[in-house]
């Protein structure tokens, strides 16, 4: 099985795509033989990424590089015309571009900008420079969006980090419900929700995934028109997270106190809940 967004001649437009979660997914769709537009604020990783695409692509000019700041309207703006004027379409959006600049709730204000121009606006920005041309054109299209499973169950210890990604979930949910209302609309969004995983230029440890074991719960997903994308790793299995996403909702519904996981009070009851 697969979709009619991931074969061969489709174009997918990945931010974030010099390392990580957006390098495996450039080189999935190329080895798909779609055309890679790819996007980051890192010039010269960004460079050397492409590179690597290319060598997968069924040709080199169907890789194109394009350095973006995901913070700025203007440069979305600009990435969507050069993919149109390179390619001609987009089939596929991928808002993959992250910072994990945060903190707690005393983490300096710059921090919580940065953290919230990158993690939220910009995927806001992607889609309101994109989306409109992919409705538009009456073809089967997917948008991305990279959230967390911190901004789900809300961990403490990055509260800013878990705010951006609690703030995209409920974007995506709410792009999605407008999409499927929007009258001869071929557009869907998805929402992936990564485990952990080994990305950026950080040490692979035991326990966490590859980008690329990413990729393929995300292809398998869209195939079967998935909306919520959410990841294992080898540390936590698909069981751990649904009981976790559970008790985190039973805290509003059993009024308990907030982040009960957390609270030494519940340690108990939630290891029992989880056993």
């Amino acid at each position: 099985m697969t979709h009619p967004v991931l074969t061969a001649g489709r174009v997918a437009v990945v931010t974030g795509a010099a390392m990580g979660i957006g390098l495996a997914a450039c080189k999935r769709f190329a080895t798909l033989g779609m055309k890679v537009c790819m996007a980051d604020v890192h010039a010269l990783e960004l460079r050397s990424a492409r590179a690597a695409v290319a060598r997968l692509a069924p040709d080199g000019q169907s890789v194109l590089a394009v350095p973006t700041d995901v913070a700025r309207p203007a440069a979305l703006e600009a990435l969507r015309n050069a993919v149109w004027e390179t390619f001609g379409e987009v089939g596929l959006l991928m808002n993959n571009a992250a910072s994990r600049t945060g903190g707690g709730v005393w983490a300096p204000l710059e921090d919580w900008q940065v953290a919230m121009d990158v993690n939220f606006w910009g995927v806001v920005h992607g889609v309101r420079a994109f989306v409109p041309r992919m409705i538009e054109q009456r073809t089967p299209c997917l948008v991305v969006n990279t959230g967390s499973k911190q901004g789900i169950t809300n961990p403490p210890g990055n509260t800013v980090y878990n705010i951006t990604k609690a703030a995209l979930k409920t974007y995506t949910e709410g792009l999605q419900h407008e999409l499927r209302n929007t009258a001869g609309c071929q557009v869907s969004a998805h929402l992936l929700v990564p485990g952990w995983t080994t990305t950026g230029k950080r040490e692979h440890k035991v326990g966490a995934w590859l980008p690329d074991q990413v990729i393929d719960v995300l292809v398998a997903a869209l195939v079967r028109g998935d909306f919520y994308v959410i990841c294992p790793d080898d540390d936590v299995t698909p069981e751990i997270d649904r009981k976790r996403i559970l008790w985190g909702a039973g805290d509003l519904i059993e009024n308990r106190p907030a982040l009960s996981r957390w609270h030494p009070d519940f340690a108990d009851a939630f290891a029992k809940f989880s056993d």
